[in-house]
């Protein structure tokens, strides 16, 4: 049975059980729908029915050891990651200006945080890839990479990978914003089946609900404990049903068309605006710069004049966050923008 499945069965239920709702939200009549499938069913620390089908099905689609469904972010795949690989005492290696959850991680586990420093790619602004010639692998237990960046600068994780097996290193590799690679060859190839840990949000660029992730193993570790430690025994069903739903849209011919769509009209906007510069190579990242403005005017220009919003600015560059979510209306009021500019 899959969860979707298991939702709607025991919506139909008289439920005397947590959570007391009654799956009636009586509160805000507009999430009434939602709450009719918040049900507390069975213990996701001990996978069972349901969710181990779903989690077993989504092994086989990205082909990994083991896919876990996680409901609290990328955060908790990067936690249990560390958590599972390294003991006490060991070094982590981690980029100096990494999300925050990297450190913590670390810190965590009762790990010494290493850093290591990217150099910036100076004409727009951002971090460079991460690459086995910046990374210092003395004594270091595990290895976490950032990629693809914010900005979609993704780095040579076979290269990365080779030299952690070189130096008995686990590589873990925080694939947030990357999470559509598995179902294109347009994108830059995913990390999940090299690296031992790779983690991903489907909230970011594949459609998923906040704050919906994915943990991915291809290595012989066991991530279930870790899990467990650190996630609560009461998981959002309606969410880990989120996922199942999200990832076999994307399995999809539906899903995988949408995608190419997405890619052809993001191939479109590149080849048609001539007065504007365009960065990175994930196509779902559209990072642009315009000479003789900032990335502070340009954000300021395209929000003032054309009501558009953009995810990440700086003194260069801005950029603008495409997924699959993304209409091909928005990006043709996009494209016409960017023209005018």
């Amino acid at each position: 049975m899959s969860l979707i499945r298991l939702l709607r069965k025991n919506s139909r239920k008289f439920l005397f059980t947590t959570p007391s709702h009654g799956q009636k939200f009586f509160i805000f009549s507009k999430f009434r729908q939602f709450y009719k499938y918040d049900i507390s069913e069975t213990d996701a620390h001990d996978p069972q029915k349901a969710l181990s089908d779903a989690q077993e099905r989504a092994k086989h689609i990205y082909n990994t050891k083991y896919t876990y469904f996680l409901t609290n972010g990328s955060t908790s795949g990067i936690i249990a990651s560390v958590l599972t690989c390294t003991e006490k005492g060991d070094k982590v290696l981690i980029w100096r200006n990494a999300h925050p959850s990297h450190e913590n991680a670390v810190k965590l586990a009762g790990c010494e945080v290493v850093y290591y420093d990217l150099p910036v790619i100076e004409n727009w602004g951002i971090p460079d890839k991460t690459t086995p010639d910046l990374i210092d692998m003395k004594g270091i237990k595990a290895v976490i990479v950032t990629s693809p960046s914010y900005e979609g600068v993704t780095s040579d994780i076979k290269s990365l990978k080779k030299v952690c097996e070189k130096n008995n290193a686990y590589l873990i590799v925080d694939e947030a914003h990357g999470a559509l690679y598995p179902f294109s060859d347009k994108l830059p190839q995913s990390a999940v089946n090299i690296a031992d840990f790779t983690i991903q949000s489907l909230h970011k660029t594949a459609g998923g609900l906040n704050p919906t992730a994915l943990l991915h193993v291809n290595c012989d570790l066991n991530a279930e404990a870790s899990l467990s430690m650190i996630s609560t025994t009461s998981p959002s069903y309606p969410l880990l049903a989120s996922i199942e739903a999200n990832i076999n849209y994307l399995n999809s011919a539906k899903g995988r068309k949408q995608l190419n769509s997405l890619i052809l009209a993001l191939e479109k906007i590149r080849k048609n605006v001539k007065n504007i510069d365009f960065g990175g190579n994930d196509m779902t990242k559209l990072l642009i710069k315009k000479e003789g403005m900032s990335g502070y005017e340009l954000s300021q220009k395209l929000f003032d004049t054309y009501n558009i919003e953009d995810e990440k600015t700086n003194e260069i560059s801005t950029m603008l966050l495409c997924g699959i979510g993304t209409s091909d209306k928005k990006l043709e009021h996009l494209r016409k923008a960017l023209l005018k500019l």
